[in-house]
């Protein structure tokens, strides 16, 4: 299995792993436009508890790794399962910060209620843009373009288990179709039911489920009639295992590149991208401060590294006022 950036990011097995970096010495950087770090203060100690998102998640690994060699007293440790799973952590306080790849579901029992109810105050801070990218087995000649009626005829709650290709478009093979999707407590799988399939969790049930992209990497690697999605950054990273398909948004076929995910013309598939931090926590707590910090002075470098697009300033600038306004500082 293949991570982004794996010059950053340790091999996982499947479902949550945990991560804690190897600490050693270091300073940050001095600021820069383009969102580097700010200047380096005294080092912090303390540990930090990470969980959510698979699609966010190699940012933040990254963010952790490069935070604790500038605090080698600082212990982050950083899972991943699926953002409505790490938001059921976070909101009983298991957690001190979530990855999101949606917003908190606010009216939900197990996410803006169960926060509310155990008294867990947070901030949603956006930090990088991601394009959700379709993907197919390099093999697949046929197809190149699909509309969201296409993708809906494959992933929709009434797609039948024998459907093949040629059904999607006549023109294509009489094979089944093997599909490849996120599991249900993955934000991506909410993103993409909503967005293509009209309805939040709606979804067939004849697909492989995983909370590991990089199974769902590997599946449609393996099967020259396969289909899945995930995040851009694991397509950019496996791009010779991979085709991304174009999407017709209503607009004429767009491919999933940084400049189309940054303008929105890579649509409806492009989407934000969050953390947040337990802000009651980190009035407490110096290394939850000190990481959010240095996450939101660095966010667009490790975006851009790990294969996301960097959060245009005026965003970054607002979420660092929304958490300096929410953690008191």
């Amino acid at each position: 299995m293949t991570l982004p950036a794996p010059k950053r990011i340790a091999a996982l097995t499947l479902g949550a792993a945990w991560l804690i970096a190897a600490c050693s010495s270091g300073s940050t950087a001095a600021p820069g436009a383009d969102g580097s770090a700010e200047p380096s203060t005294e080092p912090v100690s303390g540990s930090v508890s990470i969980d959510g998102s698979s699609t966010v998640y190699p940012i933040t690994e990254a963010v952790a790794e490069e935070f604790q060699k500038a605090n080698p007293g600082a212990q982050i440790a950083v899972a991943f399962s699926g953002t409505g799973g790490g938001f059921k952590k976070f909101c009983v306080g298991e957690t001190d910060l979530n990855d999101a790849s949606r917003p908190i579901k606010t009216d939900d029992e197990a996410e803006g209620k169960a926060c509310a109810a155990n008294g867990v105050d947070f901030v949603e801070l956006q930090v990088a843009i991601d394009g959700l990218t379709v993907a197919v087995n390099p093999e697949n000649t046929w197809a190149t373009c699909m509309t969201g009626d296409q993708l809906k005829m494959i992933y929709g709650p009434d797609s039948p288990a024998d459907l093949e290709w040629s059904d999607v478009d006549p023109s294509w093979p009489a094979e089944p179709v093997d599909r490849y999707m996120p599991g249900a407590d993955s934000g991506t799988f909410d993103y993409f039911t909503e967005a293509i399939n009209g309805k939040t969790d709606a979804a067939t049930r004849n697909a492989t489920q995983s909370e590991d992209d990089n199974v769902l990497v590997s599946g449609v690697e393996g099967n020259k009639y396969a289909i899945g999605f995930f995040g851009y950054a694991y397509f950019v990273e496996n791009t010779d295992r991979l085709k991304a398909l174009e999407i017709d948004g209503g607009s004429g076929c767009v491919a999933p590149t940084e400049a189309t995910i940054n303008d929105g013309s890579y649509k409806p598939l492009s989407r934000p991208l969050f953390i947040y931090p337990n802000t009651g926590k980190a009035k407490e707590s110096p290394a939850l401060r000190g990481f959010v910090d240095y996450y939101l002075a660095n966010a667009g470098t490790y975006a851009s590294e790990v294969g996301y697009v960097a959060a245009p300033a005026s965003i970054i600038d607002a979420s660092r006022a929304a958490w300096q306004a929410a953690a008191g500082q």
